[in-house]
């Protein structure tokens, strides 16, 4: 085997002599076939012109090799290398026939030179492709390579599969689609079966992985047919639906490990262009608490849609670092300013505002972890409604068009003081709208949990599964909405787009999630066993550790019983009832007159009047 992989390692100027040499063989003897052939005769006369034999090479090769077969990689060989071989041997015969006319050869047939030049552009042309396919199976044996099924026979499977054939580390065998028209079909030579067949193929055809390869498949249906791959315990990867696939570029690169995200996925309602657009395009933009899980992909987002200026305001210097860096790889001709900023300084915020003309602010800064917060009160009432309150009024004095805040799921009915805060903040903004409702507009967002975000169980999951358990579930009929971040902010960026003015815009988020069902499925993924009743050699247990402080089994989207349908399929509006701005005020003052006193019993209480439904825990 060493041997082997000393030849297929040897250096390129070594193995375009071989193929030279190769060459230098081979079109003598197709010379020979020929007139062998044309004679009828395996031992022919050719005395008058034996001197052929050395011309041939001699007037082909130099042709190759100014073509450029020699600098064709035979691993990669493909149509375009054999286009190259018939070119050349085509303009080799035309020479020769030149030169046997010049020379007066009349015993050679002439016909013998249109065979001479069928055979010499099939046996260069067959050199090359033994070579390939001694490469390819040397490869397979040196490297191991893990033995494929691609799911999907279409556009994107068949130009996956084309790039795998020249891959080191898998081969593909075969194909498999629910359609009976390509089963019919045999696509790169592979043959195309019924997933249903997949329990005997496994065995049979001795496959190592599957590779989801449907990139348009609508991701409901992705989810169903990855659902129903799992029960074989085998490795799943998966195409991403990026429209780089879609346009036709597919690269082996983008394949990628089956994510949770992809069991949870919804068919998300396409973005429409004119709402992403509205606040964005030509307009200087400012998103606070830019360094967040949502904030960041805001960022990401908004360069999209042409901002004339980005404004990055942020507390935590190193987020504040990360994202900077992140958006000026990404847009480089953008002007993005980054400001380390605590939100709650109105003075500050307002200069900000006003000196880049900002029109625009998503204000994503808040503290979310709800035991922290619990734990943190006073910081929580600062940043997520006072800092709320203070950007609100600078962005009033600072003359901006639109102000969108990030809120949450937990400000429904809140049972804890990050939710209550989030609450207030929004009151905030309704009742600011109200008061000046023709200088700015005013809106709020409110959507559950974003899959992968800082305080998400996601990563937490995650996590515990490399350190090899147990995964922590708080109670097992905890059950939570669920998003992906991306999807979320276009969302966000879209309701901002359809405010009028003191809106409370909810997301449609699906069907809830039991959190245990998604540590169960984050374990399978994982390629490992739950340790259960029934299964002590399970890899990884799940324990239940008891609901924390604040902690509600589920949570809501509406304060009211219903809210009313937009123009948009995944966007609501929730009718709530809010609190005049002069009363509000006056309750924020003392709510604050607590927060400096730092009594959490005293604070809580002063934040459960103005908050009605607010039920605190004082343990």
């Amino acid at each position: 085997m060493s041997f082997f992989a000393q030849l297929i390692n040897l250096r390129r100027r070594s193995k375009v002599l071989f193929m030279l040499l190769t060459d230098l063989f081979v079109l003598p003897l197709a010379f020979y076939s020929a007139v062998a052939l044309r004679e009828g005769n395996l031992y022919p006369d050719m005395s008058e012109y034996w001197w052929l034999f050395f011309f041939i090479p001699v007037l082909t090769i130099p042709i190759f090799i100014r073509i450029g077969l020699y600098r064709a990689v035979i691993r990669y060989m493909d149509v375009r290398l054999l286009w190259t071989i018939f070119y050349g041997t085509t303009i080799g015969t035309l020479l020769i026939t030149a030169l046997v006319a010049i020379a007066r050869i009349n015993s050679l047939p002439r016909s013998s030179l249109a065979i001479f030049w069928v055979f010499a552009s099939v046996y260069v042309g067959a050199t090359r492709l033994i070579a390939r396919g001694f490469l390819h199976g040397v490869e397979l044996r040196i490297d191991k390579k893990k033995r494929v099924a691609i799911y999907g026979a279409g556009r994107a499977g068949t130009q996956m599969a084309q790039a795998l054939l020249n891959s080191r580390e898998y081969t593909p065998v075969l194909f498999l689609d629910d359609s009976i028209e390509s089963q019919r079909s045999s696509p790169h030579g592979l043959r195309v079966f019924s997933p249903s067949n997949l329990d005997v193929l496994i065995p049979k055809k001795s496959i190592d992985e599957i590779l989801v390869a449907l990139p348009s498949v609508a991701r409901s249906k992705q989810k169903e047919i990855i659902e129903g791959l799992r029960k074989y315990d085998i490795v799943i990867k998966i195409l991403p639906a990026v429209a780089d696939v879609v346009s036709g570029k597919v690269r082996f690169e983008d394949v990628r490990e089956v994510q949770i995200e992809d069991l949870l996925g919804r068919d998300q309602v396409p973005p429409r262009l004119d709402l992403l657009k509205k606040c964005i395009e030509n307009k200087v933009i400012c998103v606070t608490g830019a360094g967040g899980s949502i904030g960041s992909e805001l960022c990401r987002q908004v360069i999209n849609l042409n901002p004339s200026k980005l404004i990055l305001i942020e507390l935590n210097e190193f987020a504040l670092y990360q994202i900077e860096k992140e958006i000026t790889q990404l847009a480089p001709h953008l002007k993005v300013l980054s400001y380390l900023l605590d939100v709650s300084l109105q003075e500050k915020m307002t200069y900000i505002l006003k000196e880049h003309q900002v029109k625009t602010i998503y204000h994503a800064a808040a503290y979310k972890h709800v035991p922290l917060v619990e734990m943190n009160a006073v910081s929580g009432i600062l940043n997520n409604s006072i800092g709320t309150k203070s950007t609100a009024l600078a962005a009033i004095n600072a003359g901006v068009d639109h102000f969108i805040l990030i809120s949450t799921d937990k400000a429904v009915r809140p049972t804890n003081v990050m939710g209550a805060s989030k609450r207030l903040a929004e009151l905030v903004l309704q009742a600011l709208a109200c008061k000046h409702k023709s200088n700015i507009i005013f809106s709020m967002v409110r959507f559950g949990n974003v899959l992968g975000s800082s305080g998400s169980v996601v990563p937490l999951f995650r996590e515990q599964i490399k350190r090899g358990g147990p995964i922590t579930v708080t109670h097992p009929d905890i059950i939570r909405y669920f998003m992906t971040i991306p999807e979320a902010s276009l969302l966000v960026i879209q309701a901002g787009s359809m405010a009028t003015g003191g809106e409370v815009f909810v997301l449609d988020m699906g069907e809830p999630i039991k959190i245990v069902d998604l540590a169960r499925r984050m374990i399978k993924l994982s390629g490992l066993e739950i340790r259960e009743p029934g299964i002590p050699l399970g890899d990884i247990e799940i324990q239940f550790t008891g609901l924390r402080p604040g902690e509600k089994l589920y949570e809501e989207l509406l304060i009211g019983e219903s809210a009313t349908k937009t123009d948009h399929l995944g966007i609501m509006m929730a009718n709530e009832k809010y609190i005049e701005w002069e009363e509000l005020d006056k309750k924020m003052e003392m709510l604050l007159e607590k927060c400096q006193l730092n009594n959490p019993r005293e604070i809580k209480l002063a934040l459960q009047n103005i908050v009605k439904e607010y039920q605190p825990q004082f343990e």
